[in-house]
């Protein structure tokens, strides 16, 4: 059992940085695929980005690409997710997401744990 707690959520200005954290309980975060889905109001929920088990290869929405830095620290069981430009169309409420059997494609029917989710606003 892994639980996932994201935290970072705020109300940033256009053009600002940001930072997501999601902390992962159990020993075996090293074994997961982890990433970043967000669902924006009216909207169905989207891929934003994953790292592979050992943070060796990073992978990207077209949206968020240049933008968005996904990485892990395994002494923390945490993964982050930098947002950087960010734009109003990045208002979402983020979801940070565990895969064990995931590499490519990341998707969600393959999502093993879900954290709760955060919410970050873009005002322009």
């Amino acid at each position: 059992q892994v639980q996932l707690v994201e935290s970072g959520g705020a109300l940033v200005q256009a053009g600002g940085p940001l930072r997501l954290s999601c902390a992962a309980s159990g020993r075996s975060f090293g074994t997961y695929t982890m990433g970043w889905f967000r669902q924006a109001p009216g909207k169905e929920r989207e891929y934003v980005a994953h790292i592979t088990p050992r943070g060796l290869y990073t992978y990207y929405a077209d949206s968020v690409k240049g933008r968005f830095t996904i990485s892990r620290d395994g002494a923390k069981n945490t993964v982050y997710l930098q947002m950087n430009k960010t734009k109003p169309e990045d208002t979402a409420v983020y979801y940070c997401a565990a895969a064990r059997l995931q590499i490519l494609p990341f998707r969600e029917d393959g999502v093993d744990y879900w954290g709760q989710g955060t919410q970050v606003t873009v005002s322009s």
